[in-house]
């Protein structure tokens, strides 16, 4: 009895020491599972805040490589900073939305290729007098120079950065010499300068610069490139209307057989550029937006023509002419809208000067004989501007203005779509 009452006691002792033992290791659980997760938690809220400081040090630290990327607008800031590259880039970009999210009125842009200043600019101001919602100006001349005039002109702050600049090579370079005779492009590389002629490639990428620049504000729907010693010949309705109603783009490109035409193409473009492919024809072109933005974001073919169109071959010349033709031809009339007088003979077209300046002068260049085609109809009305026309031209010109440049002319033939401006000039303009 008393042997059994002793094994109970045992019993129970060791029963006890293992409730005991449970408890202390059902504790030690508990304990050591929060003590986890707090050691979890504090070390997860020290990785994520050593993950977002080193995110924010790492941003911080970042260089955006141009901020005017991310904020540009485009009709007020042309002093941008983009280099080329950006400039081509942003450019390029096409909406893929044909509705735009603000009101929205088209544009033809006026792109002037210079040396500096514009004689003639007191023409083009009357010329664009009470038009301002319906134009942009784009100046590209050379670094150096700033175009200093009133800001109520036109033409105040539309000069763009420009990489090329154009200087007279000698001081027997008259007035009559304008920016396709003489270049000089800077190499950006090394900040050296090399002397090229009229006609080089710098003249075809300060035409793609003012392209681009333009390209920036997406009001504009019509580009037309003109020279400082460009004059208008109509009034500006006119001129709106029959760009804006075009189906078509007003670039020459011609097969030329000649040793100045196929003679300056290079077989080093094979196989991506064929002979027969080849084109030539006036540099002064007017383009249609998707034509500019295609130019714009080609780099296969120019640089071939970089590369390859040198050194008697003039890619002004012959860049935009090939390529139309290559892939949209469809889209382009073959024809420019700026006369041009070659009845001299040699490598420039002729200078007029005030002796010129009649107003028989001025409609023989609307009348000159010739018919072409404006979308599906015929007209007369084949040009719309003129070159070259020295400084002394302007006060005639002016002085013509105010009698041949307004109102009257509306009578004129441009077939198309109602315009979004009255053909009629107000008054004061031409």
């Amino acid at each position: 009895m008393k042997s059994t009452t002793v094994d109970r006691h045992i019993g129970l002792l060791n029963l006890a020491k293992t409730l005991s033992f449970l408890v202390v290791f059902v504790a030690g659980v508990v304990v050591g599972m929060t003590a986890s997760s707090q050691i979890n938690r504090y070390f997860v809220s020290q990785a994520k805040l050593y993950f977002y400081s080193n995110m924010n040090n790492h941003f911080s630290a970042m260089q955006i490589p141009n901020p005017a990327l991310r904020n540009c607008s485009s009709e007020a800031n042309l002093t941008h900073g983009f280099s080329d590259n950006e400039l081509f880039w942003r450019a390029s970009m096409v909406p893929r939305r044909a509705e735009y999210p603000f009101k929205r009125v088209p544009k033809v842009a006026f792109m002037f290729l210079t040396r500096g200043p514009l004689p003639l600019m007191p023409l083009w101001e009357r010329f664009f007098e009470g038009h301002r919602k319906y134009f942009s100006v784009y100046v590209h001349a050379l670094p150096g120079f700033e175009l200093n005039v009133s800001m109520h002109s036109a033409f105040y702050k539309r000069q763009i950065p420009s990489k090329v600049s154009w200087v007279e090579e000698s001081a027997n370079l008259g007035p009559g010499i304008d920016v396709l005779q003489w270049l000089r492009v800077m190499d950006r590389g090394c900040m050296s300068f090399q002397s090229v002629e009229w006609g080089t490639v710098a003249l075809a990428e300060a035409e793609r610069r003012l392209l681009a620049n333009a390209l920036l504000d997406f009001s504009n729907e019509r580009f037309v490139l003109l020279s400082e010693s460009c004059i208008p010949i109509y009034n500006f309705p006119i001129v709106y209307k029959y760009l804006i109603n075009s189906d078509y783009s007003f670039v020459e490109s011609y097969d030329d057989p000649s040793r100045y035409g196929r003679g300056r193409y290079s077989r080093n473009m094979l196989p991506n550029i064929k002979l027969y492919q080849w084109r030539k024809g006036s540099q002064w072109f007017e383009l249609s937006r998707e034509l500019a933005v295609n130019i714009v974001a080609d780099t296969k073919y120019y640089t071939l023509f970089k590369k390859y169109c040198k050194p008697s071959c003039y890619p002004d010349e012959h860049y935009i002419q090939t390529f139309l033709n290559m892939f949209y031809g469809s889209l382009n009339a073959n024809r420019s809208v700026t006369w041009v007088d070659w009845s001299m003979g040699g490598p420039h077209p002729a200078t007029l000067g005030a002796a010129n300046i009649t107003e028989g002068f001025i409609q023989a260049l609307r009348n000159n004989g010739t018919v072409c085609p404006y979308n599906s109809e015929k007209t007369s009305v084949c040009y719309l501007f003129a070159r070259k026309f020295a400084p002394s031209a302007l006060e005639p010109l002016l002085n013509l203005t105010s009698k041949m440049l307004q109102g009257v002319l509306g009578e004129i033939l441009v077939q198309g779509k109602q315009p979004a401006l009255s053909i009629m000039a107000a008054p004061g303009g031409f």
